[in-house]
């Protein structure tokens, strides 16, 4: 079986964000207090002033996610999608980086909450251009 390299970035490429912009559903990995991960699901939007990908949610500031984001801040962001079946066709991107969790952050919507901001380290994606991968 032949595989192809993962093709790894460190920054949001015009492909990932035009990508990114399609979707609006994605997994926020942390790890908690005892060293474990945890994956949620989350919404997000790109900051295109500050080149980040942010996680805004209802009670974004009492989760465990953003517990786990305060005391250790490494990251992995995944979004992904089967673009077909026939021909058989996934899309991924891969964030991995530090995020912040900020408290008292003003919102879209006028109202102050809180953020997750995660900052890109390195970029991972897959299936962007159209390629089909081997099975």
């Amino acid at each position: 079986m032949t595989t192809r390299p993962e093709t790894g970035h460190d920054e949001l490429t015009p492909p990932i964000l035009a990508y990114l912009a399609t979707q609006t559903l994605g997994r926020l990995a942390t790890v908690d207090p005892r060293n474990a991960p945890q994956n949620s699901p989350v919404g997000f939007t790109h900051n295109a002033e500050l080149g980040t990908i942010d996680i805004r949610g209802w009670n974004l500031g009492e989760s465990r996610k953003f517990r786990n984001v305060e005391k250790n801040p490494a990251v992995s962001f995944v979004v992904d999608d089967i673009a077909s079946v026939k021909p058989w066709r996934v899309r991924m991107v891969e964030i991995r980086g530090t995020a912040e969790a900020l408290r008292g952050v003003t919102l879209d919507d006028g109202t102050t909450g809180e953020l997750i901001r995660i900052h890109p380290r390195r970029i991972i994606s897959f299936g962007l251009d159209g390629e089909v991968p081997p099975r």
